[in-house]
Order: structure tokens, then C-alpha cells, then sequence
């Protein structure tokens, strides 16, 4: 009789890890409207209440500081250096520059996956605008009008 000599037990395969794609992230509902939301938003704003017109540069300021944020962070996180905090990106786009963090965010895919961080992300963003309707109105109109 033959008998086998060299038998191993069988192990299971585990299936190759798929590379993710470096393109950007999926724009999902709330990220493909909450610029062009904002725009239309602030338009609104600005026939109903007539809002100082440094305001819009103001945010568009904001958004160029806050992308160029993300990149430096990006960058320092490929090369293992300094990072720039959670906190102070999420100050950033709190002041009024989210639009570029949700940017930088899309086309940078930087923070785009983590749950917690857009979680505080996206209450940033509520803060933000419930602060520039406030501001805005006939409420806040004292803080800012001659």
C-alpha cells in the first residue's frame, strides 16, 4: 500500500486586496449640493438683507486658506511630518471655509473617508451658515452696519 508522505492541511485563500483608485471621492447628495445650496442661499441673503460685500470675500478667502490647509496636511501626511490638527481644520471651515475644505476634500481625498471627522465636518458647516443667516439679518444687522 502507498501512502502519502507529505500532506498538508488545507489553508483558506484570502482574496488579494483590491487598490483603491486615487481619483477622487464620491460626491455624495449632500456634498454635490452644498455649494451650489450656499450660492443660491447667499444670494437670497443678499437681495433680502443687503449684507456687507466684503462677505463673499470673506468666504471665498476662508475656502482658498482652508484648501491650501488640507493640502499641507495631505502632504505632511505622506511624508510623516508635522500634521495640522483635526481641530484646526475644522476651525477653519467653521469661519466660513468649507467650501474649500469640501473641495480639497473631493479632489484632494483628504479626510473625504473618515466618519467621525466629516460627522464634526458637516456640523461645522450647519454652524456656519446658521451663523451667516443670523449675521445677515435684521438680528445680527447691528454687529456689522454703520
Amino acid at each position: 500500500k502507498k501512502r502519502a508522505t507529505r500532506v498538508e492541511p488545507l489553508r483558506r485563500s484570502r482574496a488579494p486586496r483590491v487598490r483603491r483608485k486615487e481619483s477622487s471621492a464620491p460626491w455624495g447628495t449632500a456634498t454635490l449640493f452644498a455649494i451650489p445650496g450656499f450660492v443660491l442661499l447667499y444670494l437670497v441673503v443678499a437681495v433680502l438683507w443687503r449684507p456687507p460685500a466684503a462677505l463673499a470675500g470673506i468666504y471665498l478667502a476662508a475656502s482658498v486658506a482652508t484648501f491650501l490647509a488640507y493640502a499641507f496636511d495631505k502632504s505632511a501626511a505622506q511624508r510623516g511630518r508635522w500634521r495640522t490638527s483635526e481641530g484646526a481644520l475644522h476651525v477653519f471651515a467653521m469661519v466660513g471655509g468649507w467650501p474649500g475644505a469640501l473641495i480639497a476634500q473631493q479632489f484632494l481625498r483628504h479626510k473625504s473617508a473618515k466618519a467621525a471627522f466629516r460627522s464634526v465636518f458637516w456640523g461645522t458647516v450647519v454652524i456656519n451658515v446658521m451663523g451667516f443667516i443670523v449675521l445677515c439679518s435684521p438680528i445680527g444687522r447691528p454687529l456689522w452696519a454703520p
